[in-house]
């Protein structure tokens, strides 16, 4: 997984091309130019392209990693949840998902009956239905990719979830024990155990997402828990490492704000609650503010209010995001530490195992720490996130939830903003950034902050995205109410 292939590059030429009409590129190669193993890259690539540059990006915001630099203007709308269909925000992801990944995966089908290969592809397609699923809740999916049908109906999300569900159980029913994965595979080097615990991954991540949308939760509790028993998962990040520190070859993320590096600082949350914890981890990707050398978090959406920060606030007086780990950071598609985090939950949950609840937390943990090449890990879990200082279950799955929230910040934005509306942690506060900017004793450190200019109005965060805009103009199927950011998706129910 950690080998670096150079089909960034030429992935990401292919999908600029991307045509509107999620049915059909008419860019798109001929089915006789291109074999399966060679597609193969490109599907990963569409879908790390969309997760790990425009999701990585409002997702940032939305889970409060982020804001908008004192002295820079091109994130406003982000930090103060300025979003509707006119923004445009979803309008590259849907189109990469759709034209680039989940339009290959169709084509793969037509050229092979390798079961693992086909395998390898359905993974890949629940994911992008995932991704897809948690941005809009509804998405085109019974009647998309079919070239007869220009106008997909949208399906509701809890059908689109447990339908490619249900298409990765018959997938992996179907390998046959003899097929390999023939494909070119950079991500997990054509280890079908590898693939099948990747596909185990996705399931429990979205089990827990149907348990808390009160979807047949008993069922679905009962599956999570099998699966943890079972213990069959991948064996370090499943992370698409194609990236290089060189012009062309960044990271999408970098690459997307390579000429706007002025643009990111940290926010205020994230900042509190490493700094509450002693946490190392900060310097990973936060620099110290220049004026002092100190760590300083800017209020979400408040930096265009000089009721909080006054007319001479600049950029020395926060803390910038260090763009320099970013230039060949891999696209996490899922961290090792994101899974024990989700198995310390089930087994904390719904098996009452404290003991292994805490053996998954601190894996978790640890992980992410060596992801980062920090050291400091064992005093960590000692101190401020120790296990047994906690003093009820109810503390020790906030504590999960906390230390998930920190572990995912600059590796999947996405995911943390996912489960931050599933999880309701961090909690947000019920206190305002000026509030908390007089008075810091009314901040519990971690909380999210109501955004001081809240285009949504006071007490409202996002909770999803709008449909795109280019779907708006080219299917008539499109929901005719327009998606607000804070309208939730399906499985978002607290």
């Amino acid at each position: 997984m950690k080998k670096i292939f150079l089909f960034a590059a030429a992935g990401l030429m292919m999908l600029s091309s991307c045509d509107l009409d999620i049915n059909e590129d008419p860019n798109y190669p001929s089915s006789g130019e291109i074999t399966s193993d060679l597609e193969f890259p490109a599907v990963i690539n569409a879908i790390a392209d969309a997760t790990g540059d425009q999701m990585f990006n409002y997702g940032g915001f939305f889970a409060q990693y982020f804001d908008q630099m004192p002295e820079a203007n091109q994130y406003n709308d982000l930090a103060e949840l300025n979003i509707d269909e006119s923004k445009d925000l979803f309008n590259r992801c849907y189109r990469v998902i759709y034209a680039g990944a989940l339009q290959d995966i169709e084509d793969i089908k037509t050229k092979t009956t390798n079961t693992a290969d086909l395998f390898a592809c359905q993974v890949m397609r629940t994911l992008a239905f995932q991704l897809l699923v948690d941005n809009t809740s509804e998405t085109p999916y019974s009647e998309a990719l079919q070239t007869s049908i220009s106008a997909p109906k949208y399906d509701d999300g809890k059908t689109v979830y447990e339908g490619v569900l249900a298409e990765l159980d018959a997938a992996e029913a179907a390998l046959n024990g003899e097929d390999i994965i023939t494909m070119t595979d950079p991500l997990l080097q054509k280890n079908l155990n590898e693939w099948r615990g990747f596909a185990n991954a996705l399931r429990l991540r979205m089990y827990l997402r149907l348990i808390d949308g009160n979807v047949d939760a008993s069922s679905y509790t009962s599956k999570a828990q099998a699966l943890v028993s079972a213990n069959n998962f991948f064996s370090d990040d499943v992370a698409w490492s194609v990236y290089s520190d060189q012009e062309g070859q960044f990271n999408p993320w970098y690459h997307g704000v390579f000429q706007l590096t002025n643009n990111h600082c940290a926010a205020y949350p994230i900042v509190s609650y490493m700094l509450s914890t002693n946490d190392p981890r900060i310097s990973y990707a936060i620099k110290p503010r220049t004026s002092d050398g100190s760590y300083v978090g800017q209020f979400p959406g408040a930096k265009q209010s000089n009721a909080v920060y006054g007319s001479s606030y600049k950029n020395q007086d926060v803390s910038a995001i260090d763009y320099a780990p970013t230039h060949a950071l891999p696209v996490f598609l899922f961290t090792q530490s994101e899974l024990q985090f989700l198995i310390a939950e089930v087994q904390l949950r719904f098996n009452n195992n404290e003991a292994a609840a805490k053996t998954a937390f601190e894996a978790g943990v640890a992980a992410d720490f060596a992801s980062r090449g920090t050291d400091g890990v064992s005093e960590f879990l000692g101190n401020i996130a120790s296990w047994d200082a906690q003093a009820s279950a109810a503390d020790k799955l906030k504590l999960i939830y906390m230390q998930k929230w920190a572990a995912l910040f600059m590796r999947d934005h996405m995911e943390a903003w996912s489960e931050i509306r599933r999880t309701d942690v961090p909690a947000l506060s019920s206190h305002s950034g000026l509030d908390i900017s007089k008075n810091v004793a009314l901040y519990n450190p971690g909380d999210l902050i109501n955004p001081t200019t809240n285009q949504l109005g006071n007490g409202n965060i996002a909770m999803s995205i709008p449909y795109s805009s280019d779907s708006r103009k080219y299917n008539v199927n499109t929901p005719s109410t327009a998606r607000k950011i804070s309208d939730k998706v399906f499985w978002d129910v607290k």
